[in-house]
């Protein structure tokens, strides 16, 4: 013979919230980051014809410079895909590079996917550290000399 044990409305309603939290949390959701004009927006520019100014009164700022004079900008979006507790995957990048000449008219257009592979370095801000690859212990034997034994013990120093 089975037993059935009649459930609280509170613990009917908790079961049903964690199900729906559980099915929620293993919905596959896109996330879309930057800005990288269509085709249809880069018609309007024309290599030899179009200047830096109309390229950025068009597009707005790029997400970056050129690093080499300044001759280049760059627009990036990426599309990444969660999956439950899963690390996001990008799934597409598109990469719009707009290179000038010298005179900061429109000299080459390319855009890049993620499937092409190519790796653009958009901009390379390293912080020096001053430390230059010294060791702790060379650290310590550099101030070793450094100090005076009677600012330590709390006595003035006296000058000889």
């Amino acid at each position: 013979m089975i037993r059935h044990f009649p459930l609280s409305p509170s613990l009917r309603m908790l079961g049903l919230v964690l199900g729906v939290a559980a099915a929620a949390g293993c919905t596959r959701m896109e996330r879309f980051h930057g800005f990288a004009p269509s085709d249809a927006d880069l018609a309007s520019v024309q290599v030899g014809q179009t200047t830096k100014d109309a390229v950025l009164a068009s597009f707005g700022p790029p997400i970056s410079d050129g690093t080499l004079d300044n001759n280049a900008v760059y627009y990036v979006s990426s599309r990444f895909e969660f999956f439950g507790p899963f690390a996001p995957e990008e799934t597409d990048r598109q990469v719009v590079a707009i290179r000038f000449d010298g005179n900061d008219v429109v000299r080459d257009v390319g855009r890049y996917t993620l499937q092409d592979g190519q790796v653009v370095s958009l901009d390379r801000r390293v912080t020096e550290d001053g430390i230059n690859d010294v060791t702790l212990l060379g650290q310590l034997l550099r101030s070793f000399g450094r100090f005076n034994a009677a600012t330590i013990l709390g006595e003035e120093p006296q000058d000889f």
